[in-house]
Parts: structure tokens; C-alpha cells; sequence
């Protein structure tokens, strides 16, 4: 795959070059080209696996940010903990600048007066301050899961400078499965329980029947995304 630097040139035409380019050539060529300039982020959740899997048999060297809330389902945790000793992964956890006791004591049932300010202070933040050590963004988000994803480019310019590539964004929900399924990979405990989409336990439920995959996050809000995929003023 003959593709330079990105920062030497227009955005735009090597994110059309790399359209269609496997996702394992992405990632080998974003940490040949970058190396510990690069990061990813996971949520690690079942969705999140594949992408997962391939860091760890391609760019197992590659790190990966975890947003460590404090508010997330046990078994979140315990997937993390099981995903990085089965693949041997890199992960470094985040968390709020107050910590997990101190933003609790400060701003107690955000998530219920302010859910974008309680993302935003959660997720965003955390990872605005950890991204001031990186050039580069691996996000494993997906065209399929919203309307707001739908022209996600495979390479973009974030407003801070920060190149953010997309090396699943073609996939969709039938080719996540089909690489679990393929590679016999674990899923999550609670996609047993009906959670297809999974985020902070006290904004997650699970979608009733018919709901698209990330319907259980948010439910009863407009709201569809945490900010970390959209400006933060227009959710």
C-alpha cells in the first residue's frame, strides 16, 4: 500500500486511497509510519473484539486507551482484564481528572441532570489530556452504527491536529460476527443478558425488540453519542 505521510499532503485524497484497503494493512501501516505516536481506544465491548484481536496479531505493540469511567458494569472490567491477558494487549486506563471519588463527590448523579457533560467530562477530557501524547487516533467505529457515522472517512483531521483513522469503517454488524465467529473469539457476559451496545452502567439498558445496536445506550434521550466522535456542541 503506497501511501506517505498524511500530514505532507491533502487528507482527504489519502483517505480515499486507503477506502477499501484492508484493515490489517491500515494498522501496519499506521504504526510503521507513527509508531508510539499512535493510539487506540476500545471500549471493550463484544463489538470491539475484532478490532481487538487484530492489534494484538499485527501491532501488538500499539497502545490502547481504555476510558475507565467509574461507572461501568463489573463485567466490563472483567472482559478488559480477560481481553488483555488472552491477546497480550497494551492497554493504558483513563480516568476523570478528579478521579472516580472525587468526580462522584463533586458532581454526584450527573449522568441525570447533564448526560453530555457528564460524558464529557468522563470521556472526552480524559482522553483530549491523554491525546496530547499522540499524533494519531485508531478508533474502531463503524458507518453501520449511526446515522452520525454514516461518512465517517477512513482518515480525518481533528479540529486539535490529532489524525484519527477508521481501519474498520467499512465493516458491518455481519462482518463483526463472522470474524467472532471465525476466530472463536470470547464475548461479553452481558450480550448473554441482551446488551448489544454497551457504555456506562447507568445509561445502558438493553434494546427492546426491533432497536438498532446502539438503542440501548441513552435510551429515553436524543442523545446517540458520548462526544468523543462529534463536536461536543452539536449532540
Amino acid at each position: 500500500m503506497a501511501v506517505q505521510d498524511p500530514q505532507e499532503t491533502d487528507i482527504g485524497k489519502y483517505s480515499e486511497r486507503l477506502e477499501g484497503a484492508p484493515e490489517t494493512k491500515i494498522l501496519e501501516w499506521v504504526w510503521q509510519k507513527f509508531g508510539d505516536q499512535a493510539a487506540a481506544t476500545s471500549s471493550f465491548q463484544t463489538q470491539s473484539v475484532p478490532l481487538l484481536h487484530l492489534i494484538a496479531t499485527h501491532v501488538p505493540e500499539l497502545p490502547i486507551l481504555f476510558l475507565d469511567t467509574g461507572f461501568h458494569f463489573p463485567e466490563t472490567l472483567e472482559f478488559r482484564d480477560q481481553l488483555i491477558e488472552q491477546f497480550g494487549l497494551n492497554v493504558r486506563s483513563l480516568e476523570p481528572r478528579l478521579g472516580h471519588d472525587g468526580f462522584r463527590e463533586k458532581h454526584g448523579k450527573l449522568h441525570q441532570r447533564d448526560p453530555s457533560m457528564c460524558c464529557y467530562l468522563n470521556k472526552v477530557e480524559p482522553l483530549e489530556d491523554a491525546m496530547e501524547e499522540y499524533d494519531v487516533w485508531v478508533s474502531g467505529i463503524r458507518r453501520d452504527q449511526t446515522e452520525k457515522r454514516a461518512d465517517t472517512p477512513v482518515l480525518q483531521r481533528e479540529d486539535d491536529g490529532t489524525l484519527k483513522v477508521c481501519p474498520m469503517v467499512e465493516w458491518t454488524s455481519r462482518d463483526i460476527w463472522n470474524y467472532v465467529n471465525e476466530h472463536d473469539l470470547p464475548a461479553h457476559p452481558l450480550l448473554e443478558e441482551g446488551y448489544m451496545s454497551i457504555g456506562c452502567a447507568p445509561c445502558t439498558q438493553k434494546p427492546t425488540q426491533g432497536d438498532g445496536e446502539r438503542d440501548g445506550r441513552w435510551a429515553g434521550s436524543d442523545k446517540t453519542e458520548c462526544g468523543l466522535h462529534t463536536d461536543f456542541g452539536d449532540e
